[in-house]
């Protein structure tokens, strides 16, 4: 199930056209024709994936038709995120090959529509685990915020927003 789930998350946050699923403008596919695309899938094992992944990263639509990634999206889609203030400070979690990188840069939100943030160390450190030696970045998201920058939160609470500039950023020992 773990090898189907990296899969949907290929194809509803990157690559839909592997399947010849498409996705409409706000990253959204039927559920019947995802099943028929996807070998191995049926709506019981899709509805366990959705409610078992730790990380939230499917929603179903309120009437259980539609199916999207709530967010990691590299192709461009509308999640239709509401735009919220931000707790006062984030998280970045990442490897520590990428530190000077980002201290010179900042957070760049690379392939993906969001730089990607927690609102807790912890959650941080595990994303930063799963790309090497961790490395956690404070965000002073209250300051981004005050001096005009966006920020939304994904249905599964992750915060996004374009671009944190270095000045915003402190290592976190």
């Amino acid at each position: 199930m773990k090898s189907t789930s990296k899969f949907l998350s290929l194809i509803l946050r990157h690559k839909p056209q592997l399947v010849g699923l498409t996705l409409d403008e706000h990253g959204w596919a039927e559920v019947d024709e995802l099943i028929r695309r996807v070998k191995n899938l049926d709506r019981t094992t899709l509805e366990q994936i959705v409610a078992s992944d730790e990380k939230q990263r499917y929603s179903f639509s309120a009437d259980g038709k539609l199916i999207r990634a709530n967010q990691g999206h590299s192709i461009p889609v509308d999640v239709e995120l509401e735009e919220l203030e931000p707790p006062k400070i984030l998280y970045h979690g990442t490897s520590e090959r990428f530190s000077a990188s980002i201290k010179l840069r900042g957070l760049l939100k690379m392939s993906r529509l969001y730089v990607h943030l927690s609102s807790d160390a912890e959650t941080a450190e595990k994303v930063g685990r799963r790309h090497g030696v961790p490395k956690i970045f404070l965000v002073d998201s209250g300051a981004m915020f005050g001096d005009g920058y966006k920020f939304f939160r994904s249905v599964n609470g992750v915060w996004l927003t374009e671009h944190v500039p270095a000045k915003y950023l402190k290592e976190s020992f």
